[in-house]
C-alpha cells in the first residue's frame, strides 16, 4: 500500500470513528439540511454540530449550497473507494439501531414543518415512526409495571393518547376490551392497520376514535379503568385531562398515568414535543384527589434507557364506589 493510500485509511478511520458525524452523514445522504434542522434533530448544541461539519467538510464529503443567510448541507461520496466502501459498512451495521430509527422520524418532523401549508401537529408529522422514537426511551418495562396495575381481563379501558396503538393491542392480548383515542388522525391510522393485523384471534377488542384528552368522546362512567401512558407532557392542561379521566370511568374502577417526574431536559421539548417538563407527585395527587379519585398510589423509576432520561412514575388512583 503507498503511503498516499495508507493516509486516506487512517483519515477515513478518523473520520467515521465519532458516532455523531456517522448520524449527520445519514441524516445528510437523505435530505439536504441546515444546520438549524441538524440540531433539532440530534438535540444538540449549534456549536457541536458545526464543529462536526466543519470536520466532514475538510475530509471532502459534504457539498453547501447557500440561500440567503443559510447554508444547506448533503452528503457528497465517491461511487466507489475507502470512503465509499466504509461508510456502506457503517451506515448498514447501524440499520437498526433505536437511535438510528429515531433520527429517521424527528427528519420526517423536520421535513414537514417545512412546508408553510402544513398545520399538523408534531404528533401527525411523526406518524408510525412514533414507535421508534418510544423505543429510545426504553420504555416497555415502564408499560409493563403499569400494566400490571389494571382490572382483571374482560372489562373495558380506555388507552388516552393511543398513539400508534401499541399499549392498545396489548391490553387487548391479554382480553380486555380497549378504546384508543388520540387527536391525530395520523397515528390513529397507524394504529388500526396494526390491528387489522393482530385481530384474528385475539382475545380482546379494539376500538380507535379521535378525540382530545380534554374533551373525551365517551360517556360518563362507562369504562373500567383509564390508562395514559405519556401523555400528560404533551397536554395543554393535564389538570383538566386528569378531569376527564375521573369522568368517563366507574366507580370502583382505576385511573393509571406513566410520564416523567420533574426534570430539566429542555431538548425534549424540541425532540418529543413535550410541553411540560415533568410533573410533581405532590400536584399530579392534588389533582387526582379535585377530581375525586382517591389519594394515589405514586412509584418513581429511574430510567432504564441507554440515554440519560428523566425518571418516571406509575400513579394508580380508585374512584370511590357510589354510596
Amino acid at each position: 500500500m503507498t503511503t498516499s493510500g495508507a493516509e486516506t485509511i487512517q483519515k477515513v478511520f478518523k473520520t467515521l470513528a465519532d458516532p455523531t458525524r456517522i448520524r449527520i452523514l445519514r441524516l445528510l445522504e437523505q435530505e439536504e439540511l441546515i444546520v438549524g434542522e441538524l440540531m433539532e434533530i440530534l438535540g444538540m448544541a449549534q456549536s457541536r454540530v458545526s464543529r462536526h461539519l466543519a470536520v466532514l467538510r475538510e475530509a471532502g464529503l459534504l457539498t453547501d449550497r447557500r440561500d440567503g443567510t443559510f447554508v444547506s448541507y448533503r452528503l457528497a461520496l465517491p461511487d466507489s473507494g475507502p470512503w465509499r466502501a466504509a461508510w456502506n459498512l457503517a451506515r448498514e451495521s447501524l440499520a437498526e439501531d433505536a437511535t438510528t430509527k429515531r433520527d429517521d422520524a424527528l427528519l420526517r418532523r423536520t421535513l414537514a414543518a417545512r412546508r408553510p401549508e402544513s398545520g399538523r401537529s408534531f404528533f401527525d408529522s411523526i406518524g408510525p415512526e412514533w414507535d421508534a422514537l418510544r423505543r429510545v426511551f426504553g420504555d416497555d418495562l415502564l408499560r409493563a409495571r403499569a400494566t400490571a396495575t389494571l382490572v382483571p381481563p374482560g372489562l373495558r379501558v380506555a388507552d388516552i393518547g393511543t398513539g400508534t396503538g401499541i399499549l392498545a393491542l396489548e391490553l387487548a392480548h391479554l382480553g380486555l376490551d380497549v378504546i384508543g383515542i388520540d387527536r391525530s388522525e395520523a397515528m390513529l391510522e397507524t394504529a388500526r392497520r396494526k390491528w387489522r393485523q393482530a385481530e384474528d384471534g385475539n382475545p380482546g377488542r379494539v376500538e380507535f376514535r379521535r378525540g382530545d384528552a380534554h374533551d373525551l368522546p365517551l360517556e360518563r362512567e362507562s369504562v373500567d379503568a383509564v390508562f395514559a401512558h405519556m401523555v400528560l407532557h404533551s397536554l395543554e392542561d393535564p389538570e383538566r385531562a386528569i378531569h376527564e379521566m375521573a369522568r368517563i370511568v366507574r366507580p370502583g374502577g382505576r385511573v393509571v398515568l406513566v410520564d416523567f417526574m420533574p426534570h430539566a431536559h429542555e431538548w425534549m421539548k424540541q425532540e418529543l414535543g413535550l410541553v411540560w417538563l415533568g410533573f410533581d407527585p405532590e400536584d399530579l395527587a392534588r389533582w387526582l384527589e379535585a377530581a375525586g379519585l382517591e389519594t394515589p398510589r405514586i412509584r418513581s423509576h429511574e430510567s432504564a434507557a441507554k440515554r440519560e432520561l428523566p425518571a418516571s412514575f406509575v400513579a394508580t388512583s380508585r374512584k370511590p364506589e357510589a354510596t
